[in-house]
């Protein structure tokens, strides 16, 4: 796809961007120093009025203790929403530092407490470690409600790129065990479906920049091995396999027209509808994938903060 289909102002980072192609020919460091350049990239200003602090919670099954990073405004309401932030990074890399602006960006603009997971990454770690660190912030999360000024009826899940494929599989997880309500869940560019690269691929136009297809194959063979794309991916590695989407919490869904993952991104969401889950969807023209992060000032990127902010507060009335 020639790049003049590109937002103008978000060509100026491709220029500088670094290849995630050839992954798979790299050593693990090599592969996540592409992500540290790539992260080195994006621009952020820090919030006066919030204050970060670091948390250990109790892995699940005796796995170790997961860090949290914590983000509340420094003036908060009592009884206040949450959410459980997932970062990005293909499963493989990434820490919970990178979405340090944009979470701190939530959290004095909604008035919640945030908390963002770092989950244990592949290879040296694969399914189901990432998705049972999630959760156990989540239990954490819920059965702290009181000690840290929480409503547990408005606790929110988020989360970009793997982030928010993880983010879709914890709302499965949560509907099917029952024990801790979702009020919403906030899925930005999602990596949902394993089958994307390995067992087959969407149409040339889509993720020609930044995250390519041998990136994504990378990526899912790191988290699952050679079951990758295969038949008996489970739904809480790979959220696009639930066979069932009935019962899940409101639902954003936003995607660039560029990304990779706008076919099995836009496919999800038209199943939430047909689940009858209330579902909004956005997608930004001329977008690649994480273009908000790379350009937080470009007014696509507002528009786009504007509008998952949006479904928040409407969904929990604030």
């Amino acid at each position: 796809m020639p790049k003049n289909v590109v937002n103008p102002e978000f060509l100026p980072v491709l220029a500088k961007m670094p290849s995630f192609d050839g992954l798979s020919a790299r050593s693990l460091p090599e592969v996540r120093e592409i992500f540290l350049i790539s992260i080195r990239l994006m621009e952020g200003k820090p919030q006066a009025d919030v204050e970060t602090q670091e948390e250990y919670v109790p892995g699940l099954n005796n796995a170790p203790d997961v860090r949290v990073l914590a983000y509340s405004p420094r003036k908060i309401a009592p009884n206040a929403p949450a959410m459980v932030y997932i970062h990005g990074g293909g499963l493989v890399s990434g820490h919970p530092e990178v979405d340090d602006p944009k979470c701190q960006i939530l959290a004095s603009r909604l008035g919640m407490r945030i908390f963002s997971v770092d989950y244990r990454l592949a290879p040296e770690v694969r399914y189901p470690g990432a998705i049972e660190d999630c959760y156990a912030v989540l239990k954490w999360v819920n059965e702290n409600a009181a000690r840290l000024g929480i409503n547990r009826d408005k606790v929110v899940v988020a989360g970009e790129s793997a982030g928010g494929g993880l983010s879709a599989a914890l709302s499965l997880m949560a509907r099917d065990k029952g024990e801790y309500k979702l009020a919403c869940q906030i899925l930005i560019y999602p990596m949902l479906d394993d089958r994307t690269a390995t067992k087959h691929d969407p149409a040339s136009a889509f993720g020609e920049y930044v995250w390519t297809r041998s990136a994504n194959k990378y990526a899912w063979q790191c988290y699952l091995g050679d079951a990758a794309g295969g038949d008996k991916t489970p739904a809480y590695a790979s959220a696009a396999r639930a066979e069932n989407l009935a019962g899940l919490p409101p639902t954003f869904i936003g995607v660039g027209s560029m990304d990779l993952f706008l076919c099995e991104d836009l496919a999800y969401a038209t199943r939430l509808m047909a689940a009858g889950v209330p579902t909004e969807v956005s997608v930004v023209p001329g977008a690649y994938h994480v273009f908000d992060m790379f350009v937080p000032d470009a007014e696509l990127s507002k528009r786009f903060m504007d509008s998952y902010c949006g479904t928040i507060k409407r969904t929990l009335n604030i």
